[in-house]
């Protein structure tokens, strides 16, 4: 119970002082249209009055509609059955049912109470039971807008009336306990006093701002009389969990300090004060508002101090889930600040003496990391560095470097060209424009060169055969547009002996779920002797051409391309290549040449070779170098024992021509299902 519930109480108990004054007699009946009194108003009201056993009266009250409406309570059914008697010290009491039909949570549904009305000492005091719960108040007769009030395990269900008054969240769950003082106003009411909380939930309609099974104790007050509603709160809490906006806390089971002054209207909830101090994991000061919606509309961090790994374990998990960076291993400290509002980032700096973090899923990893970045987007803000011990994105690990970056007019800019250690080689950034605040369209953009990685240093970090040759290459611009990043230019790979070169290189949510990157490859005279030798697929030489176009890989998986491969200046081809290519192609040799003369020869003379794969979604559409009897070429044979190879299988499942290829380059007997 609040303790303006206790309000229509009054009314009663100047009902009851009426039908005292009235002539002794049984069964008196009074009926009232509406009857209204300091914090309640009622109407179809009957009071019957009749004579109990021990002399007194026997008194029945109902009101067909009650209104509380400081704390939210409209078009309640009201029931009041009980005995009223005088004491020898002419005390008024009380005792009855106290019946409430629809208020939240089945608060007063089925209440005991009993009222003491002393006029020689001012009061009027109140006692309600039902279940676990209790409430008393104490009232001056002469000021009967002021209580008193102390509950004990109330239901916080029972606020619900209360909140929605000043707020659109509700409470889920959980016990009150509190004393407090209340002044009922002509506008609103005045409250302030202490709580203990037990296992409290609350939520929103937009989900937003959220807690469950929280638990702690602290000072409150609140003002409804001027305007929007007025709450500050100074809290200790224990336990349980914490959604404000982005802000989602998991709280440690010692005290974690909240400090809040907030202003509640229309639905919209405005705290222009919020302080947080966990000891040993963060303290923040700042501000957050949301709309009635529970949108946010801003959120402003003047100081931010983390110590990891707790301040990750207990508020940074959850958002970081969100950008795709699960299951951290974060350790060391960081200072921050943030203004965010509804149209985006106004403003971020961070600054650190040294932290290492790592996602599960090698998504990201630094280690060593010091320095900062402060951005503004209006005006200029001071020059910060930036370095790292290592830093590694996905299996690609770059060594240590330090970078120099100032904001100006809302751009993160670099300062000094950058260059980075990678594979034996060498990243080099020579311009990087970041713009935050762009919601949309371009967000970042860059120009880089890849010089001497490497390539069997990267194949092995990507668990690839061990590909001789380096990789080099520039990128005159690379830009972040919406979710996603762009390459124009391309990259060029020197592989055995001859070129990979990589171009129109997109890669959408690098952390998300699922990324997705785009992309055509060409492949230019590599050495078909050192593939083969590299991949055990069987000896070939000779040059290779090809192409793979409209490549799409969802999860680093391929779900699309358009690849076509060509050996078209001849050479030589084992058996053991013949069968793999045999197998993969789900072919067999042409006729004309019999297995006995086969065996005879361990290489063959060819004079082109050509196998395209069209794949969209599982199944690949297969071809060679031209349609032959129902099927395709793969092998145009050059020389004696004359040599074709022919393809029969025109569509085949990706996952089982990727089994083919894995067990050719692997030294086993592709199977051909």
């Amino acid at each position: 119970m609040r303790p303006t519930s206790s309000h229509f109480l009054i009314c009663c108990c100047l009902l009851l002082g009426l039908a005292w004054a009235l002539p002794a007699q049984a069964d008196v009946l009074l009926s009232a249209k509406s009857i209204t009194a300091p914090g309640i108003h009622l109407q179809a009201v009957t009071l019957r009055i009749g004579e109990d056993v021990a002399g007194g009266l026997h008194l029945q009250l109902d009101a067909a509609q009650a209104d509380i409406p400081a704390m939210g309570w409209r078009r309640l059914g009201l029931s009041v059955d009980g005995n009223l008697q005088r004491d020898v010290r002419l005390r008024w009491t009380l005792d009855g049912k106290l019946r409430l039909a629809g208020a939240p949570g089945g608060a007063l549904g089925d209440a005991q109470f009993n009222v003491q009305l002393s006029e020689a000492a001012n009061t009027l005091l109140v006692d309600i039971q039902q279940g676990k719960a209790n409430a008393s108040a104490w009232l001056p007769l002469d000021q009967p807008t002021h209580a008193q009030i102390s509950v004990d395990n109330l239901p916080t269900g029972w606020l619900q009336g209360l909140l929605g008054t000043v707020w659109s969240g509700r409470p889920t769950a959980g016990r009150l306990k509190a004393e407090l003082a209340l002044d009922l106003r002509d506008q609103g009411l005045q409250s302030s006093g202490e709580f203990t909380l037990t296992d409290t939930g609350f939520d929103t309609p937009a989900g937003t701002l959220a807690g469950q099974g929280l638990g702690g104790s602290g000072r409150f007050s609140l003002d409804t009389t001027n305007g929007p509603a007025s709450i500050d709160l100074d809290a200790s809490l224990r336990g349980g969990e914490l959604l404000l906006g982005p802000l989602y806390a998991r709280l440690p089971d010692h005290p974690v300090q909240l400090g809040l002054h907030a202003d509640a209207q229309h639905g919209g909830f405005d705290m222009s004060r919020l302080r947080v101090n966990d000891a040993d994991a963060l303290q923040l000061d700042g501000a957050l508002s949301f709309d009635a919606r529970g949108e946010l509309k801003s959120l402003r961090l003047d100081r931010l101090h983390a110590n990891f790994p707790a301040a990750y374990q207990r508020y940074g998990q959850a958002w970081l889930s969100t950008l795709g960076l699960r299951d951290m291993r974060v350790n060391g400290q960081l200072n921050a600040s943030l203004d965010l509002r509804a149209d985006g980032p106004h403003a971020f700096a961070f600054s650190t003496d040294g932290i290492s973090l790592a996602d599960a899923d090698s998504h990201l990893a630094v280690d060593g990391l010091q320095g900062g970045l402060d951005w503004a987007r209006d005006g200029e803000r001071p020059a910060t560095t930036l370095a790292w011990r290592s830093l590694q994105f996905y299996q690609v690990v770059n060594g240590a470097a330090r970078s120099r970056w100032q904001s100006n007019g809302g751009t993160l800019a670099l300062q000094q060209p950058l260059q980075i250690p990678v594979f034996h080689g060498q990243w080099q950034i020579s311009q990087l424009d970041w713009r935050p605040a762009a919601a949309q369209g371009q967000r970042l953009a860059a120009s880089m060169t890849v010089t001497g990685v490497d390539m069997a240093a990267f194949s092995q970090a990507m668990g690839w055969p061990a590909f001789p040759g380096t990789l080099a290459g520039a990128i005159p611009s690379l830009r972040w547009v919406d979710d996603r990043f762009e390459l124009e230019g391309g990259l060029s790979a020197n592989l055995f002996g001859g070129f990979v070169d990589i171009t129109r290189l997109s890669l959408q949510q690098p952390f998300g779920t699922t990324p997705v990157l785009t992309g055509d490859i060409s492949l230019k005279q590599l050495d078909l002797a050192a593939i083969t030798s590299v991949f055990d697929f069987g000896s070939i030489t000779g040059p290779l051409d090809g192409a793979i176009n409209d490549l799409r890989l969802v999860n680093w998986s391929p779900v699309a391309f358009n690849a076509s491969l060509l050996a078209g200046e001849g050479g030589r081809i084992s058996q053991r290549a013949v069968n793999n290519l045999t197998s993969v192609g789900g072919g067999g040799i042409a006729a004309g040449l019999q297995g006995a003369v086969l065996k005879l020869f361990k290489t063959f003379g060819y004079k082109r070779i050509g196998l395209n794969c069209t794949l969209q979604g599982t199944v690949c559409r297969m071809s060679g170098l031209e349609a032959n009897d129902g099927g395709y070429t793969i092998v145009e044979g050059s020389g004696l024992p004359r040599l074709q190879v022919i393809g029969h299988q025109t569509q085949v499942d990706w996952p089982t021509l990727v089994q083919r290829l894995h067990d050719a380059i692997h030294g086993e007997t592709p199977q051909i299902r």
